[in-house]
């Protein structure tokens, strides 16, 4: 009697960085039980897969796919869509799938001013070229390239998703308890949880996993970390160092403040948060010590780039999500 087939698995790289599949490589044998389990069908990083061998497939074949990256151009909705059909189990996975991160930070500015800042401004090769165009003719034909899209979006704005696992990237040890939870599913130990869940974060924010002593409120300047030596007890947003630990969902277990550094917002918006920029700007307002009106604008002047740092990973799925002109094109 033959055994019966092992559910099929997939992960895919949209806009980000690559960081989220080398998480889930950095769970070092523990990644041997995905090949247990597992048919890997579909994972670019670690094999030669295409994405005819996915439009191939039954709707559904897919048990599970972890789709990391934010959506910013047409190749990237097109693999959105397709994977969300093939998949019964789709998870934006990491900060630029859950939030669009980095990437989406461009949504502060007009697709031409994206492309002349990139190919027209000092580049180390010194040859001329034009921009990039969507259709470009080789001596071996005509070359197609993926439209880019004015404003990046989240994966969750274009496709229904399942779950989300936020961190840039997750966490490895978050990364082995999901995969934990997903073989004991598929070994019929556990049971799935409501659809729609963040998995591998917390329900309350960084400052709960964080020792720091809080509660200070001395904030007459902001400065940047490396013009301050930072006492190791001290919140560090009360010694006048911006920290998104207040706005952040706990599941990190704090390891940047632990480790002398700022949290910077990669895990998203705690539980009810609506808009993660607006709750940090609260935060931001209670510890200033000050009642003068012009002596507080004066101190929040400090903060470097104000929208990198409130929205440095929330701007797509922020109440902002992108500037007027960006928005049109």
């Amino acid at each position: 009697m033959n055994a019966s087939p092992k559910p099929k698995f997939g992960m895919y790289w949209a806009a980000a960085c690559g960081g989220c599949d080398i998480s889930v490589l950095n769970i070092h044998e523990k990644i041997l039980d995905f090949d247990a389990n597992f048919e890997v069908v579909f994972w670019p990083l670690v094999m030669d897969a295409k994405c005819q061998d996915v439009e191939a497939m039954q709707d559904g074949e897919i048990l599970l796919t972890l789709f990391n990256g934010a959506i910013r151009n047409a190749e990237n909705e097109h693999m959105a869509r397709l994977l969300r059909r093939k998949s019964k189990i789709l998870v934006a996975f990491g900060s630029c799938a859950c939030e669009g991160s980095v990437p989406a930070l461009a949504n502060l500015s007009r697709i031409h001013d994206v492309f002349s800042t990139a190919f027209t401004t000092l580049t180390t090769d010194p040859s001329e070229h034009g921009l990039p165009a969507a259709q470009v003719h080789v001596a071996e034909g005509e070359l197609q390239l993926p439209a880019l899209y004015p404003t990046v979006r989240t994966l969750e704005q274009v496709v229904r998703v399942d779950y989300f696992i936020p961190g840039c990237p997750p966490e490895s040890h978050q990364v082995e308890a999901f995969v934990n939870w997903v073989v004991a599913v598929v070994n019929g130990q556990a049971s799935l949880p409501e659809a729609g869940e963040t998995l591998g974060g917390g329900i309350s924010t960084v400052c709960h996993e964080c020792p720091r002593q809080r509660d200070v409120k001395t904030i007459r300047a902001f400065k940047r970390i490396q013009h301050v030596l930072l006492d190791p007890n001290i919140c560090i947003l009360e010694q006048g160092v911006l920290c998104s630990g207040p706005a952040t969902r706990d599941g990190c277990h704090a390891l940047c403040p632990k480790a002398g550094s700022p949290c910077i917002g990669c895990y998203g918006p705690a539980e009810g948060v609506i808009d993660f920029g607006a709750r940090l700007m609260t935060a931001v307002a209670s510890v200033i010590e000050s009642q003068d009106p012009e002596e507080i604008e004066r101190i929040l002047d400090g903060i470097p780039d104000p929208a990198g740092a409130f929205y440095r990973f929330n701007l797509a799925g922020s109440l902002l999500r992108a500037s007027k002109l960006a928005a049109k094109g």
